[in-house]
């Protein structure tokens, strides 16, 4: 197989136009399936990124064929920069957006507006005062859940994305599909992943095939409306007859979607992954620091980039611990 030689092109032809920008490895919540218990050693500050390397790197991202960027962390707004950042990224030809658990969000509607973010996925997993405390680790429901309901008055794009567990929050999934009724929202439900620390098993998962069949139960299959996918969707779409909002379900696990992925990660330190699962990483930040040249260095890594998952292809290498373990936990990854 020869290599390719369009920089954002992996060896499956798959073109790479979304970037996934990691801010920063802190957050103000402590979800236990993105962060283990005792913590994660944080890198030291000199080895992150700082808002004018993240701009430099972004723009030979952008050169070479990005168009839509994604902030992310940890909490990108716990950043003290943020809004630096966001003014930078916001001169560039590219669409963004930001993940966050919004707890901080009501402090940064009028930099969103000034710089043109729309888009807005919130993580929430759960409708549930006590349960929210219990998967963040911190009293924090209320805030997120008003801040939530502001971003919606004021017009952003809002998508909720909730990871779902076995014996924690299958229960609400008919709940979560009844926030949309009256809201211009997506719930997207997303399959509980492995990574480093959060002690995934096959047994917590709830797959896409059980979602589905909840949510046919309960409110009857012929009101169950299949929408079109996006183009390198990662949710298969759906809603329920006459609700304003809509739902989505990210399986990556049970029904994943690699064919179509375009998306590359760069980590809080200057690192790029090329698959989500992968824990193979290109130092970027120290080529940068250095004076190299990135563009090969980014085809380098598109090209390693495997078919489906970084090679677990099947249930029983996603099962090997000895696969997921040496990736990140999911807080230094970004979301």
């Amino acid at each position: 197989m020869t290599k390719t030689t369009k920089i954002l092109q992996d060896s499956f032809g798959r073109e790479h136009n979304y970037l996934r920008i990691s801010l920063i490895e802190k957050c103000n919540l402590r979800c236990a399936y993105c962060m283990p218990a005792d913590g994660v050693p944080l890198t030291p500050k000199s080895q992150l990124m700082t808002a004018e390397e993240i701009f430099e790197i972004a723009k030979t991202f952008v050169a070479q064929g990005v168009d839509k960027i994604r902030l992310t962390g940890g909490e990108p707004l716990v950043r003290k920069d943020f809004a630096e950042i966001l003014k930078n990224l916001a001169t560039l030809p590219v669409k963004l957006s930001i993940t966050t658990n919004a707890v901080l969000t009501d402090r940064f509607i009028e930099d969103f507006k000034k710089y043109g973010l729309n888009d807005i996925n919130v993580s929430l997993d759960t409708l549930l005062p006590e349960k929210f405390k219990m998967i963040t680790r911190r009293d924090q429901f209320k805030k997120a859940y008003d801040n939530i309901q502001l971003l919606i008055k004021e017009g952003f794009n809002v998508k909720i994305n909730a990871v779902l567990m076995q014996d924690f929050n299958k229960d609400e999934i008919v709940d979560f599909v009844l926030f949309t009724k009256n809201l211009p929202i997506t719930v997207r439900f997303i399959e509980f992943m492995p990574f480093d620390g959060n002690r995934w098993n096959r047994s917590k998962l709830v797959t896409e095939k059980e979602i589905l069949e909840q949510v046919e139960n309960f409110f009857g299959s012929k009101y169950l409306q299949k929408l079109e996918d996006e183009q390198n969707f990662t949710s298969r779409n759906y809603k329920i007859e006459g609700f304003e909002g809509r739902f989505g379900i990210i399986s990556s696990v049970s029904n994943p979607f690699c064919d179509g992925c375009n998306r590359i990660r760069l980590t809080a330190n200057g690192k790029i992954k090329n698959c989500l699962f992968s824990n193979h990483e290109t130092d970027v930040l120290g080529a940068l620091r250095e004076g190299q040249n990135l563009e090969e260095l980014i085809s380098n890594s598109l090209f390693k980039k495997k078919a489906v998952r970084a090679g677990m292809d099947n249930f029983e290498k996603l099962n090997d611990p000895e696969r997921h373990t040496k990736n990140r936990s999911m807080i230094t990854i970004g979301g």
